[in-house]
Parts: structure tokens; sequence; C-alpha cells
């Protein structure tokens, strides 16, 4: 597949640069800046900025299907409008371009914990993430608006972070899937998942054409 590739510097979207990569498929990868990026078989970069949607749309042309891994920093002031902008942006520029399939990463913050009670509404969640999340879930709510693409959206497991005890077992080759509440361990426990596997969910996805119009979550 010819796949365009949203994010492909930052934590997630390296991962899923790499698992699109080994398995031979053929990818566009949309940055800010090239130079981030070492040349590899199968990779073509280019440089656009996301919060264009018609440098999006010049970019993702004739591509299978787009993935996105977009985030608009975590340290950034601005981070809940930037990632709106941005985010919208890029459905706008995926759909002129005529790309039917389009599955993103969201975050965890939009699983419901209780009925009608959402992860990002909690008091225990953390404040200072609390303006990014909460971007993530009202993409997600946009996402559902729109009916004339294949979206995906995957949501990480709970206990997934950059530090997490999963991260060093990088890419295991196997994960559970769920849909609109967290996987729990059988302890009790928020489920985790690496980085790697979670690539590994999102190309499944892709190349199997899971979960249309649907969100799911992974965990081990």
């Amino acid at each position: 597949m010819q796949v365009a590739l949203i994010g492909a510097t930052g934590f997630v979207g390296a991962a899923v640069l790499n698992e699109l990569l080994e398995r031979g498929h053929q990818v566009v990868a949309l940055v800010r800046d090239p130079a981030k990026l070492a040349a590899r078989a199968g990779l073509r970069v280019v440089q656009a900025d996301v919060m264009d949607a018609q440098a999006v749309q010049q970019a993702v042309q004739g591509s299978d299907a787009v993935l996105s891994a977009y985030n608009a920093g975590w340290s950034n002031p601005n981070i809940y409008d930037d990632f709106m902008r941005g985010s919208r942006a890029i459905v706008q520029g995926v759909k002129a371009a005529g790309v039917q399939r389009y599955l993103v990463v969201g975050g965890a913050g939009s699983l419901f914990v209780a009925p009608g009670v959402q992860l990002v509404d909690t008091p225990e969640f953390p404040a200072f993430i609390k303006p990014g999340a909460s971007a993530a879930r009202d993409m997600f709510t946009d996402l559902q608006q729109e009916s004339s693409l294949s979206w995906t959206l995957l949501s990480p497991a709970v206990g997934f972070h950059a530090g997490s005890a999963a991260q060093v077992q990088g890419r295991t080759g196997s994960y559970r899937t769920g849909s609109d509440t967290p996987l729990m361990q059988a302890d009790g426990q928020p489920g985790d998942i690496s980085v790697a596997d979670l690539a590994l969910a999102l190309v499944d996805a892709t190349e199997q054409n899971l979960h249309v119009r649907q969100r799911f979550t992974v965990a081990y």
C-alpha cells in the first residue's frame, strides 16, 4: 500500500513508520522538518504544514490510506486550539484528496469509565495533560460526524505513556482489543501497551480494514 503518515517524527509516529516500512509499505511522511527523518527504503518525505489543508491534500494525493499520529506538542501552551485546528485541516485535506481511509491515534481520555463519564473528566485525571486530552476527545467527537470518510480512531491503553513499564518490552506481536471502555488487567489495574505494539495494532487495522467508523483500544 501507499500510506501517508502524519507525525512520523513523534513518539507514536516513529513507531508507526517503522512498522509500515518493515511490512514493505510505501510511506509518504508529512513533516515540518525533513532533516529529522533519515533516508530509508520505501520512504518519501514531504515538507508540509498540517495546519494548511491544501498542503495536506497535495501531500496525501494518491495514497491508499492516511494515518495520523499528529500531536500539537504537550508543552505547547496553545495545545488545545492548535490540536483542533490541525486535526480539522488534516480531515479537510484528506477529503479533498479523495482518500477514503483515515486512521488516527487519539488519547485514552475519551474512554468511558462509567456511564456517561469519560476518563478525561474524572477528578484523578492529570491536570497538566488535560488540555491535550480534551482536544483529542473533541477531535473524536468531530470525527464521529464524518460520513464521507472510512475513519478509525485508536485509543491507547490507560497505562500507555513514554515512561510506562510496557515500553521496555518493545514489540511482542500481541495485544487485546476493546471498544469504548478501558481494558483492565486481571488484578483490576489499567492495561498497558508498548508503543511498538500500539503501532502494530494500527497497521493491522489499516491492512485488514478493521474498525471502520469505530473507535478501538488496545492493551496486553
